[in-house]
């Protein structure tokens, strides 16, 4: 049980729901509120069918590519590890995807599906989740579930976006994708270390 909240707020800490809000409303700006709704949700059912995609075929197109699992968990602890750099000394996810949007006609799926709720890290970290060599059907499809109510929570953070934003501010989201950031990355270094660890000792052997 303790393993699934682990997951469960790691998911939290690498979909940074709360990171997506000022995305959102600025995405949003020029909508009612009844649009505003429908983009949030239809939004969030995107970034969901985008996620339970790579959950199926990620790991199967990375071993066609005859990508061993050490490799992979080291390649994507470097990946979430760089992504993590970015939520902690960049200039911030909110304002970094609000810089994006060209188009304020389309953003359900851009910027506000991919990349703020189905982002790189997200990806990648789902992937690494439910890698069959470490985890059993039972366990894969749990992790599912988890990622589906971390999407639902997400959903309902958009749809209360406003009312968010004006309770912790632009500056309160921003600290705490930060602190989202120190979280991943700490995840990250671990799948390094597996991944080292792991083809050493398979050396070794």
């Amino acid at each position: 049980m303790l393993e699934y909240v682990t997951t469960f707020f790691f998911l939290i800490a690498v979909l940074d729901p709360l990171g997506s809000v000022p995305v959102f409303l600025e995405a949003t700006k020029e909508f009612d509120l009844i649009h505003k709704k429908k983009i949030a949700i239809r939004a969030s059912a995107i970034a969901f069918g985008i996620l339970l995609f790579f959950i199926i075929v990620g790991q199967l197109i990375l071993e066609g590519m005859s990508v061993s699992l050490d490799a992979f968990q080291i390649s994507g602890g470097v990946i979430l590890f760089l992504f993590a750099l970015t939520m902690i000394f960049g200039e911030g996810k909110p304002e970094r995807e609000k810089n994006q949007i060209t188009d304020y006609k389309h953003v359900t799926i851009f910027p506000i599906a991919i990349p703020s709720i189905a982002s790189p890290g997200a990806i990648m970290a789902v992937v690494l989740l439910t890698d069959n060599h470490l985890y059993n059907i039972q366990q894969q499809a749990i992790t599912s579930v988890l990622v589906v109510l971390v999407v639902v929570l997400t959903c309902l953070i958009l749809l209360m976006a406003s009312r968010i934003q004006k309770r912790i501010g632009n500056y309160g989201i921003i600290v705490i994708s930060k602190v989202m950031g120190l979280i991943l990355a700490s995840y990250a270094v671990q799948s390094i270390l597996t991944g080292v660890t792991n083809y050493f000792t398979a050396v070794v052997r």
